[in-house]
């Protein structure tokens, strides 16, 4: 029998080619056998369980949701500029000298809104701040007889526009011991509009308002709401009048332990 002819050889190769890979399928885990075979699945999976994944918060009353006439700003523009534009014309006139510096400060900004916006005079310091280059949450408070003061709300910010010359905006807080959850961030609300969310805490009162920047005054107020508990539900309702701005500002709030306004959230919804 003479010596195999290289087509023979290449028939042997062939069949112990696919012996091998049978094997392999047989022996390995099924994702092993198919990044074998094909190169692709582990990644796959890998890229699956990556995107769903996401990264939580405390209790937020900021998720994203545009404004039709923002154009993609992502949140209810609430306090200082009504809207992105208010916030560009700002930025327009303030170059080169400026004016009102302060709307390039978040930690200003959230004191001047707590303080001025809202009239929570006593809540006039930082307790905390963490600041980036187009998003901030600062936490605003007043002093007590404890070491440190206490904190009455985390503010968040975000710049409207790029850059260090974009001024920030309040868009909502990060609430945990008293949350507002209902209407849900960026609703379309009506008078009157039902009002609710968690809180924990002892013998507590709450009271809610409906504001907007262009009014002084708060357009409807409901007030003595009976609270407390471990993470317990509450619920009013709020009549209100006059609502021309393109957003709301929802705002709850409870004291009278130490002064009349120790802890409070906030939320923004159009009508």
């Amino acid at each position: 029998m003479g010596a195999p002819t290289r087509k023979t050889w290449l028939g042997i190769g062939a069949v112990l080619a696919v012996v091998v890979a049978i094997a392999l399928a047989v022996t390995l885990p099924n994702d092993e056998a198919d990044d074998v075979t094909t190169g692709t699945t582990t990644s796959t999976a890998s890229t699956t369980s990556s995107s769903s994944s996401t990264t939580s918060e405390p209790a937020s009353t900021t998720s994203a949701t545009t404004a039709p006439e923002d154009h993609g700003f992502g949140y209810q523009a609430l306090w200082p500029f009504r809207t992105v534009a208010e916030a560009e014309a700002w930025r327009d006139a303030a170059a080169p000298g400026g004016h009102q510096p302060w709307h390039l400060d978040a930690e200003q900004t959230a004191l001047a809104f707590t303080t001025g916006f809202l009239g929570f005079d006593e809540i006039d310091r930082v307790v905390q701040s963490d600041i980036g280059a187009s998003e901030a949450h600062v936490t605003v408070g007043y002093d007590t007889t404890e070491p440190r003061p206490s904190a009455a709300a985390v503010i968040h910010l975000v710049r409207v526009g790029e850059g260090l010359d974009a001024p920030w905006e309040v868009v909502g807080t990060a609430d945990e011991l008293l949350t507002l959850e209902t209407p849900v961030y960026g609703a379309t609300v009506a008078s009157p509009v039902t009002v609710g969310g968690h809180i924990t805490g002892v013998d507590e009162s709450l009271v809610v308002q409906v504001r907007q920047p262009s009014s002084p005054a708060p357009l409807g107020e409901t007030g003595g709401l009976p609270a407390g508990g471990m993470h317990s539900p509450w619920e009013t309702t709020v009549s209100f009048d006059g609502a021309t701005d393109p957003a709301l500002t929802i705002v709850v709030w409870t004291g009278g332990h130490y002064q009349g306004v120790e802890r409070f959230a906030i939320t923004g919804v159009r009508h």
